[in-house]
């Protein structure tokens, strides 16, 4: 891949044209371990098909982002995938093909995983063990990602809820990363430690879900003997750590794929386009105590 050296000056950028061999892709956070999958099954996608990658970070910042898409506008490249930084960014008018991955960008179209059945799953597992006393860490609700995940994890917990089997649920958000899912986590499991009815975390993120089990291991609460803990994306080291971690696997593949075959589409797609994941059962969660 190659990293986007931003040129304010838009002749000096036209002047260096990169021709129709080259697809741009801008990710919000590069560290995010999902993001770096994202790029790297994207690229991988594109060599494939003789297309390099011109790789951006925009930071989370909507500005920044903003400047990266006309760069290479400017640029005069075939099309540009965005993992845009919010819901609040103000689109970039372009005549190329413009497709975003994941996290929606303006009115272009959308390839994503299905976040609202993905959330649901997780609370259908949970419930299946026989947990009836939830908290839910959300994303940053700024993202229409995180509202879908909040979303459809609330709407599963309310359809599986009865009122001779209610389940109680409560909430909390922040940012897509481990400090975050440490902060809330120490509340939760706090509560938890001094015989808090709770017995189930999930997380909109795994980045969050492993933050919540490194404060678990502090406080000395056992996962999943005292509290089970579920993810959704599946990164690398969801598998890695200790428990492993149960989670909504994203076809990440599928999503790189499908990203890349818009942008390059010669009839264009105007529709979004929704893969859905599939629930990777490991170490993490189990019956709740009572139940053992």
């Amino acid at each position: 891949m190659h990293e986007l050296e931003y040129d304010a000056d838009p002749e000096a950028g036209s002047a260096r044209n990169l021709g129709e061999d080259v697809v741009g892709l801008i990710v919000p956070d590069i560290t995010n371990p999902f993001f770096a999958q994202l790029a790297k099954h994207i690229e991988m996608e594109a060599a494939l098909r003789g297309i390099m990658v011109m790789l951006s970070n925009s930071h989370e910042d909507p500005a920044i982002e903003r400047k990266q898409i006309k760069a290479m506008y400017d640029r005069s490249i075939s099309g540009i995938i965005v993992v845009s930084t919010s819901d609040a960014s103000l689109p970039f008018s372009s005549d190329i093909p413009i497709v975003s991955v994941d996290r929606r960008y303006g009115s272009y179209p959308l390839v994503t995983t299905d976040q609202w059945h993905g959330s649901g799953m997780l609370a259908e597992h949970l419930h299946g063990l026989g947990h009836r006393h939830m908290a839910y860490i959300a994303g940053p609700l700024e993202t229409e990602v995180a509202r879908q995940r909040r979303d459809g994890f609330v709407a599963r917990v309310e359809a599986l809820s009865r009122p001779e089997d209610p389940i109680d649920l409560t909430m909390q958000s922040g940012p897509f990363d481990s400090e975050t899912g440490e902060a809330i986590g120490r509340e939760i499991l706090l509560s938890v430690r001094k015989g808090g009815r709770i017995t189930a975390i999930a997380t909109s993120c795994d980045q969050q879900a492993i933050g919540v089990l490194r404060c678990a291991r502090d406080l000395g609460v056992h996962v999943p003997q005292d509290v089970s803990v579920i993810g959704f994306d599946d990164i690398a080291m969801a598998s890695l750590v200790v428990p492993r971690l149960t989670t909504l696997r994203q076809p990440i593949e599928d999503l790189a794929s499908g990203a890349l075959e818009r942008v390059l589409s010669e009839t264009g797609f105007t529709t979004d386009y929704a893969i859905r994941g599939s629930l990777v059962i490991r170490e993490s969660t189990a019956p709740p105590s009572e139940w053992s």
